[in-house]
């Protein structure tokens, strides 16, 4: 019997024959169909959920610019937005969005032909942004909201005061943490006389569909393979890794 080394300790793998796998293979089908159906019900309910009009005038600053909350959408009718963890003041962005991040450029090479646009946001200043976006080679819109609202009403700055009381209003919960940056998505809607809602965001666990990295590796045997105590702490910026595929 096969053994294999995993973030968890070893494990055994059964081998079987042709015919016996295929009796397995054929069973977890069966919960593979069932779960894409489940979450094919999921998505139509987000779809379906509420919207929230957006009254703010939100401005942000852009590599021409300032730009509106409006101007994001690039003529098209819905907005992606991931909330980059990248503060005043940090000399790189997190780490852990920057692995997230280098997915945003492939999939945006399709989300146009789809009505949607995308793009990125962070409270650093543009001039703390730019300069770690060209070192990572990244092509996606990326705008600072530096003077604006728009973090903190999304839930993902947090002003010193809220930092000090160790509890964040995060991922719909009070969440126990002292930090003043954090992660997610959020997508919008604009009809055809300007007006914009907010029609979702997401946080967390919420965000692992942005990663195909793990879609690919949840395919393998040994899959995501991390620490459980320490979950990414294995994830580098892409110029630090030693090795890897090519």
């Amino acid at each position: 019997m096969p053994k294999i080394k995993t973030a968890r300790g070893i494990e055994n793998r059964k081998v079987v024959s042709p015919k016996e796998w295929l009796a397995a293979r054929k069973k977890l089908l069966v919960k593979e169909k069932k779960f894409s159906k489940t979450r094919d019900e999921l998505n139509l309910q987000r779809r379906k959920l509420p919207w929230v009009k957006i009254d703010k005038e939100y401005a942000f600053e852009g590599p021409t610019g300032k730009v509106r909350l409006a101007d994001l959408f690039d003529g098209r009718s819905q907005l992606i937005i991931y909330h980059f963890m990248f503060g005043p003041g940090w000399k790189e962005g997190c780490p852990h969005c920057s692995f997230w991040a280098d997915h945003f450029d492939s999939v945006n090479l399709h989300i146009g032909q789809r009505d949607t646009a995308f793009a990125v946001v962070s409270r650093a200043p543009l001039a703390e942004i730019e300069p770690f976006q060209k070192r990572m080679g990244w092509q996606f819109k990326w705008v600072s909201s530096f003077d604006s609202d728009f973090n903190f009403d999304f839930n993902v700055s947090f002003t010193p005061e809220q930092v000090k009381s160790g509890v964040l209003p995060y991922n719909y919960r009070k969440f126990k943490m002292k930090i003043d940056e954090l992660q997610g998505v959020s997508a919008f809607y604009r009809d055809n006389h300007g007006a914009i809602y907010h029609t979702y965001s997401s946080y967390e666990r919420g965000i692992d569909l942005m990663n195909t990295t793990y879609n690919f590796l949840d395919l393998t045997a040994k899959g995501r393979d991390e620490n459980p105590e320490s979950t990414q702490d294995w994830v580098r910026y892409h110029d630090e890794y030693k090795g890897g595929s090519k």
